[in-house]
């Protein structure tokens, strides 16, 4: 097991196991059976909802539905996380902002089992609801990433966290696909089960597998007020200051602008690949369900086999090569079918993406950890939240749009590949060295 001279083991893990509990919604209610459910079912599939905007009526797909409510919900976590940020580290607060999202997010995905065929406003507010939890919640999670573990430590705790997350998440996935193809192994009848029962078993896991977190992990933060006012006076002023200040960390700002648009690729891909593989690949729900638990598992050892290669190569350059992967991973679902077996080949796009799916995101949060001063954690963490959220806007608004106006998924695919290639760039042009020196207070800052 990992040890660090901040935190022993027992205490790592049971922050891992946060990642381990909420992945479970990022497999099975993101990406796998509620997309799905809420694109085909909930939102009409293709011929999609009737939608009337000052007076002009139109119709709008399924998918491109499911992508605007992701879209509703990120942007409500962007504005919200510098500012609740800011308060819980002025509040050494992280666990207790948590603990609110965690009951928020447990209580939602339980109430999507209430949407039903043509509900898609219902459904769309309960998984806004649900969506704003899971993914603001992360700000305070990732913000004891610091605390916990020592600098030259980051990437390899980081990486442990995701790759005990993706375990989660594809466990429940094949407890979900037991439910659903082979009920019977659980001692019930077929068609038992439906994917409303699935979703009210991502709630129990989320909230179960939290439990560890409250109760072992400490909060090493003090916090500079105790007041409810004084506290939200103190986080106003200073997220004021955290606004100043990211931009004078130079290298963090380059990295939180590059994080944009390749979090974008990612999130984006993630959102729409089991409605690819449905609509545009004719594939069935057991497909689908061992597609995406094929992705899991490669994904957990990809977190840490690239978690053991940032010692080698560092940060920087291991990050690099998890984009440049991502980008023939893009055009290759473009291309899938050239050979005649689409299915065939689209499972060994999903194990390349799996394997570089939780390095880069393991890679990404350690390297922001590396930019973060200390006794800021959840702060800046919330600027990262913003830039991953505003990826995840602009990721499937523009994918809905494609869709839109197209009616293609395959066209609207191939332009996500314009994210990767743009984050690689400005990745390029970040300096791991004078950022790390930065975060500790004695390198360039301006």
């Amino acid at each position: 097991m990992l040890s660090t001279r901040r935190a022993r083991s027992p205490e790592i893990l049971s922050w891992a196991l946060y990642d381990f509990a909420n992945s479970a919604f990022a497999t099975s209610i993101l990406a796998v059976v509620f997309n799905r459910y809420y694109a085909g079912v909930v939102a009409g599939g293709e011929t999609g909802v009737a939608v009337s905007v000052l007076g002009a009526s139109f119709r709008v797909h399924g998918a491109a539905m499911f992508n605007f409510i992701v879209t509703v919900s990120m942007l409500l976590v962007a504005f919200t996380a510098p500012l609740l940020g800011a308060w819980a580290d002025a509040r050494a607060g992280k666990k207790r902002f948590l603990a609110l999202y965690v009951t928020i997010g447990v209580i939602s995905t339980a109430l999507l089992s209430l949407a039903d065929e043509g509900e898609w406003v219902l459904g769309g507010l309960f998984f806004i609801a649900a969506n704003f939890a899971f993914a603001g919640g992360n700000v305070f999670y990732n913000g004891f990433l610091r605390e916990l573990a020592d600098p030259d430590e980051v990437g390899r705790v980081s990486g442990f966290g995701w790759g005990v997350g993706y375990l989660g998440g594809g466990l429940l996935l094949a407890f979900n696909l037991i439910m659903l193809e082979s009920p019977g192994l659980l001692g019930a009848p077929d068609g038992f089960f439906t994917v409303k029962h699935c979703f009210l078993s991502v709630a129990i896991w989320w909230g179960l597998f939290s439990l560890p977190l409250f109760a072992n992990v400490r909060e090493r933060a003090v916090a500079s007020t105790h007041s409810f006012i004084d506290g939200a006076r103190a986080s106003v002023s200073r997220l004021r200051e955290t606004f100043r200040d990211v931009r004078r960390y130079r290298q963090l700002w380059r990295f939180l602008i590059a994080n944009l648009f390749f979090h974008d690729g990612i999130e984006t891909v993630i959102l729409m690949a089991a409605i690819y593989g449905d609509q545009e690949l004719g594939m069935s729900q057991g497909e689908i369900v061992t597609f995406f638990l094929v992705i899991q598992f490669t994904a957990f050892a990809g977190s840490f086999l690239f978690g053991r290669l940032t010692v080698r190569v560092g940060l920087k350059p291991a990050l690099l090569s998890t984009l440049a992967i991502w980008c023939g991973v893009v055009t290759g679902a473009f291309f899938v079918g050239w050979t005649g077996y689409p299915v065939e080949e689209y499972f060994v796009l999903g194990v390349v993406a799996g394997i570089v799916l939780g390095a880069s995101q393991s890679l990404a949060r350690a390297m922001q950890g590396e930019f973060t001063p200390p006794s800021r954690e959840a702060e800046f963490f919330g600027f990262f939240a913003v830039s991953g959220r505003f990826a995840s806007v602009l990721g499937p608004l523009s994918y809905g749009l494609i869709v839109t106006v197209t009616g293609s998924l395959r066209t609207a695919i191939l332009s996500v590949i314009v994210f990767f290639i743009a984050g690689i760039v400005l990745l390029l042009r970040v300096d791991e060295s004078e950022g790390r020196a930065a975060a500790a207070g004695s390198g360039t800052r301006s």
